[in-house]
């Protein structure tokens, strides 16, 4: 994934195969009756303080290029007036853009017709709005039939389908409610069971639950993560919240000026900012919350059963200055470590079987886990195992490490 400005490192979670979805290439924005003026200046090297000066033409996106994949959950973060409204609004081309393509499952919807479009936000994009944007005088299921019914589905079809829509975001008692009758959490769910009941590949999520109490916006984005587990769509989400961004984004694309700063995982974006208007974003974040084992983990070889002596293991250790070492089976899964002391005493005892030296007690954890949840693990005084998707050996976390990682 690149942008204008800045490549990032490739992401270590594959969305996919990388299969790109929404492709975004040199998309300008200007606001203003001579748009062509301003971007011909724009070309030249022009800012945007310097052409709002010079026509009174104001910058909204300048020469963006993003790749979203399948599936994706990718957040676009900036303050008020960053562009990232804009960015989103282009996307289903409520604001059409000056300049540039964006390219939908490879159709360039910036130069379809309205016609075409219409189709488009019908079928395969929705939209949820920060607002939740709910029509009072209908019941729930009502709103949540409404682009169904726009589309022409029949009344017992568009019916069925709203309620088991409600069902999935756990509403379906409400179904007959008006919306002011609901919370304004369950309101917005109301709004994202709208957007899931088109079936379409793509959801933008504009400032979704800025709008919600604390409370109720962490439950939320807990529950978007659910969904998203379940359903796999391919998300657009804004926010102004660093926070919200490293929770919820597989990848995050902070905006400044109608410009692209940086476009990384959350680990990238803690462990690699660009700049000091990165480093100012992120400089409250508890990296505990956002790194993972996998991000610091030791690449340690481990000992196989079978293939490796007593002898040869002692000397790795020694020559590596290690106090506990893990053993492997032959499909490369932790079955036990082995301290120094140990296979000391099993070289002067002349035993090549280590495994009567092995401690089979032994705390693992899985690659993804965040760091805030693995300081239990370390009350033993062991290393602890990373562990992959199939329970192979990816490396030890030391108490040491962690301490350092989350206090840079």
């Amino acid at each position: 994934m690149t942008n204008n400005k800045q490549q990032t490192t490739n992401n270590q979670q594959q969305i996919t195969n990388n299969q790109p979805k929404i492709r975004i290439e040199h998309l300008i924005k200007i606001y203003g009756n001579k748009p062509r003026t301003a971007l011909k200046l724009f070309r030249e090297g022009g800012t945007r303080d310097s052409i709002l000066h010079a026509t009174g033409q104001v910058l909204g996106i300048a020469d963006v290029s993003v790749t979203v994949n399948k599936g994706e959950l990718f957040v676009i973060m900036g303050l008020s007036g960053s562009g990232k409204s804009t960015l989103v609004r282009c996307i289903n081309r409520l604001i059409n853009p000056t300049s540039g393509n964006i390219y939908l499952d490879e159709e360039d919807i910036a130069h379809v017709d309205e016609q075409r479009m219409r189709e488009i936000r019908l079928t395969k994009v929705s939209m949820v709005f920060q607002r939740f944007g709910l029509f009072p005088h209908k019941t729930v299921a009502e709103n949540v039939e409404y682009g169904l019914k726009v589309r022409g589905i029949d009344k017992a079809k568009r019916r069925q389908k709203a309620l088991s829509t409600l069902e999935v975001v756990g509403l379906s008692q409400w179904a007959d409610y008006l919306p002011s009758a609901l919370s304004g959490g369950m309101q917005q769910r109301v709004g994202l069971a709208r957007a899931l009941a088109t079936d379409a590949d793509i959801l933008l999520m504009d400032e979704p639950f800025s709008a919600l109490d604390p409370l109720i916006r962490r439950e939320m984005q807990e529950e978007l993560l659910r969904l998203q587990k379940q359903l796999h769509k391919t998300i657009v989400f804004i926010s102004h919240d660093i926070h919200e961004a490293l929770k919820i984004g597989d990848h995050i694309g902070v905006m400044k000026d109608g410009y692209i700063v940086q476009i990384g995982t959350p680990e990238e974006l803690i462990t690699q900012p660009v700049d000091d208007y990165i480093r100012a974003f992120i400089q409250d974040v508890n990296r505990a919350q956002v790194l993972t084992a996998s991000s610091i983990a030791r690449p340690i070889t481990p000992l196989v059963l079978g293939h490796d002596s007593t002898r040869g293991a002692l000397a790795e250790m020694l020559d590596d200055n290690l106090q506990h070492l893990y053993v492997v089976d032959e499909q490369g899964k932790p079955v036990g470590l082995v301290n120094k002391f140990t296979m000391e005493a099993a070289v002067q005892q002349e035993s090549d079987d280590f495994t009567s030296f092995m401690q089979t007690d032994f705390p693992t954890v899985e690659a993804p886990t965040r760091l805030e949840n693995t300081f239990h693990l370390y009350q033993q005084g062991l290393p602890v195992a990373v562990v992959d998707g199939e329970g192979k050996f990816a490396g030890v976390l030391e108490y040491c490490d962690v301490l350092a990682s989350i206090g840079n």
